[in-house]
């Protein structure tokens, strides 16, 4: 057996610290994303699009919402290229300024009061720069994990970058959350929505300072070391991956699907459902959506460690599976207007993601060999974004506006449910892959 699948971790200390690193940054980074999506739904068709009808105003918005993931797979094949050449670590840092920046200067934006189209322009634009500082990151983060851990507990180390996701999108809740609970809605709309924004500058310099205590794991650095033995890195890893994985990539996108599109209905759409829709107050789904968020935290560690005792697949069809059947009873909780049963349709929901979420980053990474990894990786889980998580809460709006129904909107993510199945069933099992060798294709 190799010494790279038979070792444990690295020592207590170090893991955490990786751990820590991958962590921490990841969760600041999604902050800033998902404050964006909860931005978009509450306030900024108001600021930015006034005048609009507001359900269209709303699609505008969330418009803006989906060219952030249309910069994503950008971002991934350009960190991913520089990544798998000179270094995980190095692109991580740079992604998590780039987000900062970004996201800070859009708390500092003037409204179409102010400047009239060129608000909403230079929105778009901070709204690129998030996408493509995003594609970058999640790469980057569960490969810092997956190739420091020992193949046996993969799973559940690798899960914990991923539940940066739920801890990103529980302090951009929380923050709204809190605003909404102590200003009324003409002070949150003047200048309240601007505070979460600022308070990233706070977020990034934490999660800079943390990230550069850490190293590139040996597997990483053994492999460019070989490389450049035998005449440097690769020149195009991106291109490589693509021709010799296609069909591992093609899994990853088909896999991803349902668990990017019923995400976002989760927990960007059903704030203008309940809101517009139901006519029911922000404070109401906001607090549903912080206790779903603790629960999905604590899911996807957990399903990350199922997986390294049944395998990645039959975890991840148990998630695609149940969020085909969740979705048909999603809407009807909804509907009940019961603040304790849309909190039960958020959480339930959130969970059968996280059967997707938890095991998927050691899956994703099993795929590719450690030369094209952080390339094939990105590639697989950001092109997805631009069909799925950018679209879906564009699309799951336009399904409400055009039949007045929830119904087609639960249809669209069974659809998703069912090609996601589909996609894992073609799958390898992955659990006891050796990181450090070449995976056969």
């Amino acid at each position: 057996m190799s010494t790279a699948a038979a070792s444990p971790p690295q020592p207590g200390t170090r893991i955490g610290r990786v751990l820590a690193a991958s962590l921490v940054g990841t969760a600041v980074e999604w902050y800033d994303f998902f404050l964006y999506g909860s931005a978009a739904a509450l306030v900024f068709n108001k600021l930015f699009f006034p005048l609009s009808d507001p359900l269209v105003g709303t699609m505008l918005a969330f418009l803006t919402y989906a060219l952030g993931f249309v910069a994503r797979p950008l971002g991934g094949l350009v960190f991913g290229h520089f990544g798998d050449r000179v270094g995980r670590k190095k692109l991580l840092m740079v992604s998590l300024v780039m987000m900062g920046v970004a996201t800070a200067a859009i708390g500092l934006l003037p409204t179409y009061a102010s400047i009239g189209v060129w608000a909403a322009i230079l929105l778009t634009a901070l709204r690129l720069v998030q996408g493509f500082a995003i594609g970058g990151e999640w790469g980057g983060a569960v490969l810092l994990v997956s190739e420091h851990g020992s193949a046996r507990h993969r799973g559940f180390w690798a899960s914990w970058p991923q539940a940066g996701v739920p801890v990103g999108n529980l302090l951009a809740t929380a923050v709204l959350a809190i605003l909404a609970a102590t200003m009324d809605d003409a002070t949150f709309e003047s200048w309240g929505w601007r505070v979460p924004f600022l308070l990233s500058a706070v977020l990034i310099i934490l999660g800079y300072w943390i990230r550069s205590s850490i190293e590139d794991a040996p597997v990483f650095t053994e492999a460019r070391a070989k490389a450049e033995a035998e005449g440097g890195p690769r020149r195009a890893p991106a291109i490589e991956a693509l021709r010799r994985y296609p069909k591992q990539i093609g899994i990853c996108i088909s896999a991803r699907l349902v668990e990017n599109i019923s995400y976002y209905v989760i927990t960007a759409f059903v704030l203008t459902y309940v809101t517009t829709h139901l006519d029911l107050g922000r404070g109401l789904v906001l607090n549903a959506l912080l206790i779903a968020n603790v629960v999905h935290l604590v899911a996807i560690p957990a399903f990350g460690a199922l997986s390294d005792r049944l395998g990645r697949k039959p975890v991840y069809l148990l998630g695609t599976v149940g969020m085909g059947l969740w979705a048909m009873v999603f809407f009807p909780l909804l509907d009940t207007r019961d603040g304790w049963l849309i909190t039960l349709a958020i959480t339930g929901g959130l969970i059968a993601h996280a059967a997707m979420y938890g095991p998927q980053a050691a899956f994703f990474a099993e795929q590719f060999d450690t030369t094209v990894r952080y390339s094939g990786t990105s590639i697989g889980y950001q092109v997805t974004s631009i069909i799925a998580g950018s679209l879906a809460p564009l699309i799951a709006t336009a399904l409400l506006t055009r039949f007045g129904s929830p119904t087609p909107v639960a249809l669209y993510v069974v659809i998703a449910a069912v090609i996601s199945t589909a996609g894992v069933l073609m799958a390898t099992e992955t659990r006891s892959r050796d990181l450090a060798e070449v995976p056969a294709r």
